[in-house]
């Protein structure tokens, strides 16, 4: 359509072109060139006339401009005539109809007005009702435009009346109607022939308070005398015609005019020429047109509008809903809305539609539609639709599988993807050793079923955990029937598939399931599982096309499992080590009741680990410590500073000593793995190192980098001491500072890693506040409890960091069972000291351990005597064992050594070794302090040895009388 009416427009613009007065060809004489041309040369003329022709029309009708223009304007004189003299009929019968009207307006004013008048109701009711109201009757007609006002009774009898001969006689006509409508309150208003000429009678009730019929008032106005005003405007309405017809003759001499101009030269045979032109171009072409009025009927339709719509012959002049199109074509071009390649379906076709108006923006009186039939586009742009719904899901399942690093979780986000917009169903089968993060064997294992997702929950298929078949899994090489992809369209021909699942294919086949793909998951040559993907009767059945794109998912979906399942083997790995490398149980001691707790991140594997220890002299040794990272880096790293922490603390060193050498170990860690060139550096360890005494109570605390403790009080009160905080381990340059806290007996010490308090969505400091709301308003809560509920307040989920926390309840021994003795530099003072501490030891109930006692303290008193200075002090401490205790001034410790046969000397200290069951030196400020530790429940630690050691030592203690 576009290319015919560009064809005519150009026809048309060739015609603006070409002058009116162009020379005609051959015989030109006795024309009048017009104004303006210029002379056509002569044969004979110039030379250049034959070789420069003058432009000539195509089609040439002599004087045809003036009798197309003369005819159009006699037809528009004609048609104006014809419109003034309608338009004074119309005002004429339009002056009549408002006459009547207004007669009837004025009858029914009036009557109402009298009816409702003051005592018309009254005086109706009076013996002489005539005298009352025919004075007041005759005042009413003569002073308004109606002819009679007459008052009557139910019954017809008039009251008053414009004649008094006519009082007391029944009204003319049938009055039975109005007296009826009367009665119901309704006025009767008609137009009557009566003396006057044509006149409009109106009848209105008088009704009495209680709702009857008093009587009537009629009114009456002639139709003759409205119209007088009419009679006096028509000579005007004459003149406004005659002016028109005088102004429309003009204007139509000017449109003849402007016709002339456009038409340049176009006869009828010529525009009826054109008209065929068109009107086959228009029958030709392969694009249906419709052509519609402003009331919805079609006008034209060519040929293939016909095909199309498959419409009769006769359709032209009839509405749009009356051809049989469907609802939405046409509800669109009724509706006279513009639309631009709208798709309908029409007979079985999908049509382009575009409707436009016929003149544009001047206004359409009507509309022109275009149908072009697009079906075997949309079946092209179907299979190209299905195609980037394919590549749309790849992408999908590019971003949903493989959101995290479970293996089974990443079974069910490939079922997920795949079902409703691929599969009605879909199952993934593992190897049981891909379940446990192995790679799949030589030997015989069973595919389990892993996942499973469908439009509905009653599918029967094999459920969740169920072993579907025992394969022979060769690492390189695929099973038999999981090599390739198997497409079965129709499961109820699949022979292999139903002989071999016979009772589940049944039921599957009842169920309505009748399509299935089944794939390998095949990651770097070795089978890992399979995905199955199930369609039912009510959907289309797998074709080729499925098959490529069903490989294509699950080998994307193999990879992301294939990651998952060795991260979870080398998660399992570094769980192991991490929890080869934390403390698998509490140490027995007696200073603290503990309680703690680990919880690893969803990762698997952490930094974070803590540690009790416990020293000589009811002393406990608190540790919790951070590596910052995941994996086995940071459980390696963890395991190394644990093991340091605890080769320090036998040297018994005081917690800001202790985080001085933890920090000089992982600057040199760091060193060791720079030159190594591997770069995994330690960054952002922190520690807490914590010693308790419980013969004084206090604590001793240092951190480097590390949240500091909660104490919670016996009264369930809750602190956070100012603990001065250190640099993180590793960095060096500035020396750890203490602080040393009193604890209450029954206090509790809470210390605890990052993670507890600190989250993605939560920062520190609002969890040290939930932490202090936990802990806070619970005296006599154990350690237990308390950790139960730190964990459950304030670790979410899934945390994204490892958490171990510690807590600690304070006991501190009774004076009874600490003793105490200050020893001269004599060695005659060892003696009495014997004496005493077998008396203290009768108190505690001891005896049987009287005699290693005073060996061990004769030994070390002994030495400190002759080596070390004073101030010497001993000390006994019991608990579940005997501690004792040797202080001097001196900071020299003695050496444990094997003295040979011919000295006299040097077997103290390895005499004081075989007797107890620990022994060590630690420094203090002042000196040193040797101590000994000796069990008091021998009989758990093999009794007959301990019998030996006593006779053993009953036989040295008679040489201690003699000085050394």
């Amino acid at each position: 359509m576009r290319g015919l009416f560009g064809r005519l427009s150009a026809r048309r613009e060739r015609h603006r072109q070409v002058p009116p007065t162009a020379a005609r060809s051959g015989q030109g004489q006795g024309q009048d060139p017009g104004p303006g041309a210029e002379s056509t040369p002569q044969s004979g003329g110039s030379p250049d006339a034959g070789r420069h022709p003058p432009p000539a029309r195509r089609f040439r009708i002599p004087f045809a401009p003036r009798t197309v223009a003369g005819e159009v304007f006699v037809l528009q004189v004609a048609v104006i005539v014809l419109l003034m003299i309608a338009v004074v009929v119309a005002f004429v019968l339009h002056a009549r109809w408002a006459s009547t009207r207004q007669a009837r307006k004025e009858a029914v004013s009036v009557a109402t007005t009298f009816a409702q008048s003051p005592d018309v109701v009254k005086n109706l009711d009076v013996r002489d009702p005539t005298a009352e109201l025919q004075p007041r009757a005759e005042a009413v007609r003569r002073s308004t435009a109606v002819s009679y006002v007459v008052v009557w009774k139910p019954n017809g009898i008039r009251v008053t009346a414009p004649e008094p001969g006519l009082i007391g006689e029944r009204v003319v006509g049938p009055f039975k109607k109005a007296v009826r409508q009367a009665r119901e309150g309704r006025s009767t208003t008609e137009t009557l022939q009566a003396a006057p000429g044509l006149t409009v009678n109106s009848a209105v009730p008088v009704i009495r308070p209680d709702g009857t019929l008093a009587g009537l008032v009629s009114t009456g106005v002639t139709v003759s005398r409205v119209n007088e005003g009419v009679k006096r405007q028509l000579p005007v309405l004459l003149m406004s015609a005659a002016g028109a017809l005088a102004l429309a003759s003009g204007s139509s001499a000017l449109v003849s005019r402007r016709l002339r101009r456009q038409t340049r030269g176009l006869g009828p045979e010529e525009m009826t020429r054109m008209y065929e032109h068109h009107d086959a171009v228009l029958h030709a072409v392969r694009e249906g047109v419709l052509i519609l009025d402003h009331a919805g009927r079609l006008v034209l339709v060519n040929s293939e509008a016909r095909r199309l719509l498959e419409l009769p012959e006769d359709v032209e002049g009839r509405r749009i809903g009356e051809v049989g199109l469907s609802a939405g074509m046409a509800e669109l071009l009724a509706s006279g809305r513009t639309a631009s390649d709208e798709v309908h379906l029409a007979k079985g076709r999908l049509l382009a539609v575009n409707v436009r108006s016929a003149r544009g923006g001047e206004g359409a009186p009507g509309r022109v539609a275009t149908l072009r039939d697009t079906t075997e586009l949309h079946a092209l742009e179907g299979r190209a639709e299905g195609a980037r719904e394919r590549l749309r899901l790849l992408y999908e399942a590019g971003v949903r599988v493989g959101t995290t690093l479970d293996v089974v979780r990443t079974a069910e986000e490939l079922t997920e993807v795949a079902v409703p917009r691929f599969a009605e169903f879909a199952t993934v089968e593992l190897l049981d050793p891909v379940l446990s993060g192995e790679e799949p064997s030589a030997a015989r294992t069973d595919m389990r079923r892993t996942a499973m997702s469908g439009v509905r929950d009653d599918a029967p298929l094999l459920p969740v955990g169920e072993v579907v078949r025992t394969v022979e899994a060769v690492p390189g090489e695929a099973d038999e029937d999981g090599a390739q992809a198997v497409l079965h369209a129709d499961l109820r021909e699949a022979h292999d598939w139903l002989a071999h699942n016979p009772e589940s294919g049944r039921l599957a086949l009842e169920y309505g399931i009748r399509s299935r793909i089944s794939t390998p998951l095949r990651a770097r040559g070795v089978v890992l599982g399979s995905a199955d993907f199930w369609r039912t009767a009510q959907s289309e059945p797998y074709g080729e096309e499925d098959l490529a794109f069903a490989e294509e998912l699950a080998a994307r979906a193999a990879v992301s499992i294939d990651n998952a399942r060795r991260y979870t083997r080398e998660n399992a790995m570094a769980v192991t080590l991490q929890r080869s490398l934390l403390p698998r149980g509490l140490p027995e001691q007696d200073a603290l009741e503990v309680a703690s707790r680990y919880r690893p991140t969803r990762a698997g594997v952490g930094g974070d680990w803590f540690d009790v220890i416990p020293l000589p002299g009811a002393r406990v040794a608190l540790v919790v410590g951070d590596v910052v990272g995941h994996g086995l880096h940071a459980a390696a790293t963890m395991g190394r500073l644990r093991t340091a922490v605890l080769n320090f603390s036998s040297l018994d060193l005081a917690p800001e000593e202790l985080l001085a050498h933890l920090d000089e170990l992982v600057d040199r860690i760091d060193q060791d793995q720079e030159s190594e060139g591997s770069g995994a550096t330690v960054t952002g360890a922190t520690c807490l190192y914590a010693i308790y005494d419980a013969v004084s109570g206090r604590c001793t605390v240092a951190r480097a980098g590390h949240p500091g403790p909660a104490v919670v009080l016996p009264d369930g009160t809750v602190e956070y001491p100012d603990v001065p905080v250190g640099l993180p381990l590793g960095l060096g340059g500035a020396p750890f500072e203490t602080a040393e806290l009193r604890l209450t007996p029954d206090s509790q010490l809470v210390l605890f890693t990052d993670g507890l308090v600190e989250d993605r969505e939560r920062d520190f400091d609002d969890g040290l506040a939930l932490l202090h709301e936990t802990l806070t308003g619970h005296p006599g809560r154990g350690p237990e409890d308390t950790c139960r509920a730190v964990l459950g307040a304030l670790l979410p989920a899934e945390p994204s960091d490892d958490v171990a926390l510690l807590v600690a309840r304070a006991r501190v021994l009774d004076p009874e069972q600490v003793a105490q003795w200050d020893v001269p530099a004599d060695s005659g003072a060892v003696a009495p000291l014997r004496a005493q501490v077998d008396r203290k030891l009768s108190q505690w109930g001891l005896e049987e351990t009287s005699f290693t006692t005073e060996l061990i303290l004769s030994e070390l008193v002994t030495n400190a005597i002759r080596y070390g200075s004073e101030p010497i002090r001993v000390r006994l401490l019991h608990q579940s064992s005997l501690t004792c205790e040797v202080s001097d001034g001196s900071s020299t410790s003695p050496h444990l050594r094997r003295a040979a046969a011919t000295e006299e000397g040097g077997r103290g200290l390895f005499l004081v070794a075989q007797l107890a069951e620990r022994w060590g030196t630690r420094y203090t400020p002042y000196g040193k302090v040797m101590w000994t530790e000796q069990n008091l429940f021998p009989e758990e630690s093999g009794g007959p040895q301990h019998h030996a050691d006593q006779q053993h030592a009953g036989g040295l203690l008679d040489q201690w009388d003699e000085p050394l």
